[in-house]
Order: C-alpha cells, then structure tokens, then sequence
C-alpha cells in the first residue's frame, strides 16, 4: 500500500484498487467512473477493510463499523459481504478482493493504493428534482443477480433507447431480464438528465391496482378506477425514464397504460420488461437471449471456457458460495455441460451454481442430467425452456433441509418485499423459534432462492418471481396454503392494529415508513380472505385494521371500495356492530373529500352515529356528528348544525377546539343560506377562540385545516357583503394557513372555494391563473377524478372570462359531468357561469333552461347564497327577447341581495338594470340606482365590478 505524504482522515481519502476506486466520506464505490450501486452497510464494510489492507479483520470488528449503535446477528454481515463481493465482480472476469478466514473474519487481498482528496463541492444533479408534495420517485432496487456477459447487450439497448420512447425487454423467466434493464435505465436516465422511477409490478395480483402502483412510484396517489388522466397530469412536461418491471401477469392493463402514457406525457420514456411483448403503437421489442455456452462436443481449458458468458456467471457465483473456486480445466467439461443443459439461462446457472461445494462439478452435472431425465415425464405443452427453469428449480427444492423446504414455501405468501421481523411474525410457531427462521433466511439467500436488498436502514427480502411461484405451487400440494394464508393475514391484522395505536405517538414519515409498506401484503390478503374458500369474516376484521393506513396514504378510493365490500358482507358474512360502525366511517370520509357533502354521505354518518350511541363509543359519536353537521353547514341550515353542535358539546364538553371549529360550520352553513352577517360573526368567533387539537385527535383525521377553512369561507362572505380588499386578505392568510398545514386536501379546498373563485370576482385574472397551476401541482400528488374535471371547469372559467369563445364546450362538458357525478360544491354557481356564457354566444334557450333548473334549486334551499345572481343571469338572458321580464327579475334580484347583505351582488345587479335603463332612454333613473349602490362601497374601488360600474355611469349623459 502507498499513501501520499500528508496524514489524512478515512473520509479524506480516495482509495483505488483497479479497476475500481473508493471514496469512503462521499460513500461512493466507482467502475472506472460509474457508479457502483452498493448500500451503506457494505460501503462501511468496504471502509474497514481497504483501510488495512491484507490484515485479518474480525467479524466483530466489522460489525461494529457498520452497525455501530446496534446488535445484530451474524447472518446480516454475511448478507452484506456477499452484496459486496457481486459489487466487485468487474463485469464476469476473475478477481479476488475479499477473501474468508474461516471462522474469524475477512481479508482484502487485493493491491490497494491510497492518495488525499480535495473537498470538493457536491455535484449538481443531471436532472430536477421531483415535485416536493409527494413521495419521490423510487430508486432503483439493488440486483437480484449477478450481471455478467451483458456488455453489448446493454450497449446494444443504450443505443435502442435513444431512438425509441418504449422500450420492452422480453424474455423467458429467470433470463435476467430485470438484471439487464437496471444498468440499462441507470445509464439511460444519466445519459439524457431524465429523472428515474422503478415500478415492481409483481407484487400486484390484480390490474384495478397497477395504475395506483405506478402513480406511487412518482409520488401520486390515485383516487379513482380511471386513473389515466391524473397520472398525465402529473407526467406531462416531466422528463422522466419509467421502469415498468415484470408486466406479465398483468400485460392487457400495462399495455393500456403504458400506451396512454406514451401518448399523453410527450417527454415521457418507458423501459419494460415482460415474458411478452405489450403489443402498443411504438412499442421496440428487444428479445433478450440466454448467456452463451460451449456447443456440444468441444473440447475446453479453463480459460477457453471462461471466454462463454453462461460460464463466466456460474464461476462467479460458484466463487460467492465456495469462497476461493477458480474454474479448473478439469471443471471446465463439466461445467460448459451444466450450462448447455440449463441453456445459458442466467437464473437456472445460479442455482446451479450454488451446490458445488456439496457436488462439485462432475457430481453437480451427473445430478442434473438425473433431474432433467425426470422432468420429460412432465408436461409436454410446456415450452422446453419452460422446463428447464423448472427442473433447476425443482432441484435446488429438493436438495434444501425439510425446514428450509417448509421455510420457502411460508414465504411464498408475501407479496413483494419482508423483512427478517415479517418472516418470524409469520412463521414462529412450535417448529421454528426466531433463530431458526433467521438462519434459514440467510441460508436461501446463500442458495439464490431469496434475494436481500441491503440498500436500506433493514435489510429487505424477497422471491423471484419464478421460485414464488414454484413455492405457492409446493404450497398448495401440501395442503399449507390455506393456513399460512390465515397466519398471513393475521400477521398483517395485527401489525395494523399496533399501527393505529402507534399513529397518535410517532410522526406522520416515520409512521408511513414503518407500515406504508404492507400496502401489498393488505391487498394479496384481503383477495384471498374474500375468495372461495377465504375466509370473509377475518377479512372483515383486516378491512377495519388497515382503515389508518389507508387514510395515512390517502388511498381514499380504494378503502372507500374495501369498506364497501366488507359492508354488503362478502363471503356471507356481514359485519359485527363495532365493525360496521368503522367500515361506515371510512366510507363516509372517503366520499365526503371525493365527491361531497352527498345525501349518501349524510345517510353514512347517520348510520355511525346510531352504531356509537349504542356502542357507547365517544370517538365515533363525535365523528359521525361532526360529519353530518358538515353535511348540513354546506346544504345551508344553520339550525340542524346548531342542534348538533348543541349534542357534539354534551357527548364531549372538554372536547377541547373541536366545539369551536362548530362555529365556523353554522358560519358556513349561514353564508350558504345567505345570511352573510350571521355568517361572519360565527367565523369570526371561530377564528379568535380556535385552538389547532394535539395531534393524536382521530377527529383531525377527517377535518380539513379549520383555520384555513374557517379563513377561506370568511373571504367569500367579506366579497359579498362589499369589502373586496378584505376578502383577499382573508383568502391570502387561508393559502398560508393551508401551506402551512402540509394538508393538501385543505390547500385544494382553499383554491378551489375561496382563493380561484374570489380572484375571477375581483378580475385579477393572472393571480386565478396561478391558484390553478398550484391546484395542479396538488393534484399531481391527491388526485382524484372530481378534482380533474373540476380542475379543467376552473381553467375553462377562467378561459371563458378572458373572452375565449373555444372553451365554453369545454365548460359546458365540465359542468354536466360534475352534476352526472353528484358533485355539489358550488355546483350552482358553475351552472350559473355556463348559463351566463352560453348567452353571450346566441344560446340564450340552453342558457335558460340551466337558470330555471338552477335556480328551483335555490328555492328548494339549495345555495341561496346565489340565488340573487342567477335571477340578474336569468334576466340578462331574458332581456333581448323581454326587456319587461328582465326588469323585473333585476328588480328581484336588488331585493334579494339588500335583505342577504349581498351588497356585491346588489352592484351586478344594479348594473344590469341601469343598463337597461338608459339603453330604453331612462339615463336618469338608471344613473341614480347605480350611484346609490355604487357609493355604499369603502373599499376595491379597482376591482373589476366597480370598475365597470363606473364606466357606465361615464358613458351615461
């Protein structure tokens, strides 16, 4: 070892041993100049080892390196090391660098030379970050195999993807089409300063969850069964490299997908892989073929053989298995046989490969040409590759303990990804202690048939594809499926139910960390408790379980749909009290954000309420009423949320801000009715008593930020009654409030109730521009079908008032599918802006049949709030044809908004008639009741209404 002449500290240092360098305080391990992807705990182990070169350094040593603070088991160190040794395998060429002392630690063998580093800067990213709101794209997850022979095929692919926008790796099984395409998407993605994200779809048994799964990945959460149209929200003019992995099982949706995708989101490239192609527009199908192999019959040294990719693999993993193998010539016939009978396919040759230090080579061959012999009495309308991949797999069963055979099959039941904690909180039991299932972990590791990503704090395990299938299919003959999957499913009720009581004691992040991922596991049980032969009843008791998680993730949708299952008592079984009670609950909060205050949602809470009270249960007796008084605040009766203010305060009178924050839901439910002075001094209470709740409320689950709230609807009271400037401070402290909430469901009702509509009332046209494009963002993260179609009602609002004649298709489309939908928040004031557009493009009768229909709406007591504006639409649609008719309904209107407050309203309509006033030769008349409105505004003097107020009364003689 040589060093530089300056003492330097491990983390100042660069450290080279060819062809590969070390940079321990950047922990960054390089190929020439590439990037090696290692985790941490292998890089520490690295430090310990290049920093005394040659030196014995003991197990313990190590461990205390990389797990400083922790007491850990032997077997993690060896995962390690082994991730460390693939790390270093330079491309299928023979090189020794970490060497086994038996029984007392490790060695590097390797040369090392050692220089100082300057500090440098840290490096600017080739490419922009993700949108913050959600969680960031997904990394890409360690290698599964061992990547040898692959040069040209992943420069071949390189050159592919910078022509081609989709890209689909197709192969056999076990082929190493995920090893292939992780290198090929790094290099891509580095290539052209695009950002990355990898999708495992395997896990996912059923295509209604893909979309949900992809939009994950990129930090979007879907609401919805159409989830197309949020996810090219959130991908367009993202560029962006999407690594769909293992399409198989689900081609017919990836297809779909990725073929909407392609088109919709320009700067979009998909990398796939897939056992078939997806058959869509554009699609490059690169058919990834087997490693080479020797032909039969030829004769071969060691190092001949060495020069065949199929052989390189199998002495690498040989070497990972039976530290210091180098393939012999005497091994090289044997083991070319091996790899021509396994026909070069990379899994197969890894399994291979693990039994020689049982076998050895001639032994190993020997045995497999046995196997293979067998398998011809198997199915013939198997493909003979097919075959192959199943003998070897079939084999390596077969030659594991009958625990570590029972083990494997156990495992099978999870979805995707178990830690060591997962694998004994479901197979412990009278035959396996904890330290056995440990151990037997670590030994399918060492045999290829578990794979462990040591990339994260935990080290995270799981089967290939092929050996999960090849284990539930040994599952199912020994007739264990049934009960492991009860002992799954209990596993995951309990880990849930632990979780809820954890939600109200650790923060938000580390509570989805540490459960967010049993999203899959949820799923796969949940089809399985709810099938033939399942067992609903247990199903029931997971749906209610995983009601925090699904809240937590903002998975609305899909707990909504869960609920309902469990509801109409699938499998036979319906609910218990308790249960129904919580499944209801859920369901009412997951459609009261998505479509509303509902009639169905009211009959919800309805239901839990009636369950509570005979339940006895505060928590849930306080939700319900909450919710139903936030049905009847937005349907406008201030007298039933009193009666329920009245109850919530004698359920809970130390409820604390809960009491409060009724006030600001009669304030709503007064200005929805149109009583704006009463409105605002319930708010305005609300505001100067209200106290956010602690953090463990299960209330403040449900509630929007109230301050936020409270602020946004005060903004929208403060317009109507005449203070313009008022209002847009208000609506400016509820965008704070809700920003700083970090609640997004709270930003999004802000824009959309208070800060959009009141900046299109003020005329500021740029600043509702720019809430729209924050909504957006929001939404690329919540997304939600209502919300895009209210979105794009918003945008053609805000097109419509700027003069845009080709956007009222748009909104008047937007509109019909918010009403189909049974969406009524504002609903009819949009139905009011539609029929006042369709006006001023010679629709005069489509205009008033939506007036009429609005306004019967009104009467029946629905948004009388708005009432006096759709009587001055509906006379302006009116006057052209009946100018008498019209008067009247302007007359009507003034009346209206005098009696609510409405002195914004009362201008629009003092307006309207003034106009029609002096276009009939009464200047005067009309002059004199728009100066006496005009004059009762202090403030917003240039605001648009005003200013077109005053324009007029210029015009006027």
């Amino acid at each position: 070892m040589t060093t530089s002449d300056q003492p330097s500290s491990s983390a100042e240092r660069e450290y080279s041993f060819a062809p590969f360098r070390f940079i321990p305080g950047q922990q960054l391990l390089l190929h020439g100049d590439t990037p090696v992807r290692l985790g941490n705990r292998a890089l520490d182990i690295l430090a310990e080892l290049v920093e005394r070169p040659g030196e014995l350094v003991s197990k313990r040593e190590l461990m205390a390196r990389a797990w400083p603070t922790s007491v850990v088991e032997e077997s993690n160190l060896k995962v390690h090391v082994a991730a460390l040794r693939r790390a270093l395998c330079d491309d299928g060429r023979e090189h020794r660098y970490v060497a086994t002392v038996s029984g007392r630690g490790y060695r590097f063998v390797a040369p090392v030379t050692s220089q100082a580093r300057a500090a440098a800067p840290p490096a600017a990213l080739p490419f922009p970050l993700p949108p913050a709101a959600g969680e960031p794209p997904r990394r890409l997850p360690s290698p599964a195999g061992v990547l040898a022979g692959r040069s040209e095929t992943i420069a071949a692919l390189l050159r592919i993807m910078e022509q081609r926008r989709c890209v689909n790796i197709v192969g056999p099984g076990g082929i190493g089409k995920s090893t292939v395409a992780l290198p090929v998407a790094e290099s891509c993605a580095a290539q052209a300063g695009l950002e990355l994200c990898f999708v495992d779809l395997s896990p996912i048994s059923d295509a209604q969850f893909l979309a949900g799964a992809v939009a994950a990945a990129i930090g979007v959460t879907i609401q919805t069964g159409d989830a197309a149209q949020p996810l090219l929200a959130a991908l367009r003019g993202r560029p962006l490299l999407l690594v769909l992995d293992s399409c198989e099982h689900l081609i017919d949706a990836a297809a779909a997908l990725a073929e909407r995708l392609i088109q919709g989101a320009p700067e979009l490239r998909i990398l796939a892989t897939s056992r078939e192609p997806l058959r869509i527009a554009g699609e490059y199908v690169y058919r990834l073929m087997p490693l080479a192999y020797p032909a039969a019959g030829s004769t071969l040294t060691a190092a001949s053989a060495l020069a065949f990719s199929a052989i390189q693999l199998f002495a690498l993993r040989a070497a990972d298995c039976q530290d210091g193998y180098q393939l012999s010539d005497a091994d090289a016939q044997p083991v070319a046989e091996i790899c021509r009978r396994l026909e070069g396919i990379p899994l197969a040759i890894e399994l291979a490969a693990t039994r020689m230090d049982a076998l050895g080579a001639a032994g190993l061959a020997a045995r497999l040409g046995d196997r293979f012999q067998l398998l011809k009495r198997g199915r013939r309308s198997m493909l003979e590759r097919h075959r192959t991949l199943e003998a070897a797999l079939d084999w390596s069963y077969e030659l594991l303990s009958a625990r570590q055979q029972a083990l494997l099959r156990a495992l099978s039941v999870f979805a995707g990804g178990f830690t060591l904690d997962d694998a004994t909180g479901l197979c412990q039991d009278a035959q396996f202690d904890a330290a056995t299932i440990v151990d037997g972990v670590a030994n399918l590791v060492d045999k290829s048939l578990l794979s462990a990503d040591t990339s994260q704090p935990c080290v995270h395990y799981r089967l290939l594809d092929t050996t999960k299938a090849y284990a539930q299919e040994k599952l199912d003959q020994c007739g264990e499926t049934g009960y492991k999957r009860r002992r799954h499913l209990e596993y995951h009720r309990a880990l849930l139910e632990r979780a809820s009581v954890e939600w109200d004691t650790i923060p938000g992040a580390d509570w989805l960390a540490r459960y967010g991922r049993c999203l899959d596991d949820v799923r796969a049980a949940l089809a399985w408790a709810f099938a033939p032969g399942g067992d609903a009843a247990l199903g029931t008791c997971l749906t209610v379980s995983a009601i925090p998680m699904w809240m937590q993730l903002s998975l609305l949708e899909e707990g909504r749909r869960c609920a309902e299952r469990a509801l109409a008592g699938a499998g036979g079984t319906l609910p218990e009290a308790c249960a129904e009670m919580k499944l209801r609950a859920a369901w009412a909060a997951a459609t009261l954000y998505a479509n509303g205050p509902i009639p169905a949602t009211e009959a919800a809470w309805t239901r839990v309420l009636a369950l509570a009270d005979g339940l006895e249960n505060k928590e849930y007796q306080l939700m319900a009423l909450w919710g139903m008084a936030v049905c009847r605040s937005y349907a406008g009766e201030p007298q039933a949320v009193q009666v329920l203010h009245e109850r919530f305060r004698a359920v809970a009178p130390d409820a604390g801000a809960a009491p409060v924050s009724m006030e600001r839901l009669l304030g709503t439910a007064l200005y929805y009715a149109g009583d704006q002075a009463g409105a605002r001094r319930h708010l305005q209470c609300m505001l100067d008593h209200y106290a956010p709740p602690v953090r463990g409320s299960r209330l403040a689950r449900f509630q929007l930020n109230q301050r936020a709230a409270a602020l946004g609807t005060l903004a929208c009271v403060l317009w109507l009654q005449g203070y313009p400037e008022q209002a847009v401070d208000a609506a400016q402290a509820a965008l704070q409030e809700a920003r700083a909430s970090g609640h997004a469901q709270s930003m999004m009702y802000t824009i959309s109730n208070a800060a959009f509509p009141l900046m299109l009332m003020t005329g500021d046209h740029a600043a509702a521009e720019a809430h729209l494009a924050e909504l957006s963002c929001y939404m690329k993260t919540h997304a939600l079908t209502q919300w895009e179609t209210l979105w794009r009602c918003m945008q053609a609002t805000l097109q419509v008032a700027r003069g845009v004649a080709a956007a009222l298709p748009v909104l008047q489309q937007t509109v019909m599918e918010l009403q189909e939908a049974g969406y009524r928040m504002h609903l009819i004031s949009h139905l009011g802006t539609l029929a006042e557009a369709l006006g001023t493009q010679d629709q005069r009768a489509a205009g008033l049949a939506l007036a009429n229909g609005a306004l019967a709406a009104c009467e029946a007591g629905e948004d009388r709030w708005y009432h006096a504006e759709l009587l001055r639409i509906k006379g302006a649609l009116l006057e052209p044809a009946d100018a008498g008719a019209a008067e009247q309904l302007y007359r009507q209107a003034l009346a209206l908004s005098a009696e609510q407050g409405a002195l914004s309203w009362q201008l629009r309509a003092a307006a309207s008639l003034a106009r029609l006033k002096m276009r009939h030769g009464a200047q005067q008349e009309g002059r004199q009741l728009l100066e006496d409105v005009l004059r009762q505004f202090s403030e917003g003097h240039g605001t648009a209404d005003l200013l077109a107020a005053r324009a007029l009364l210029d015009q006027a003689p």
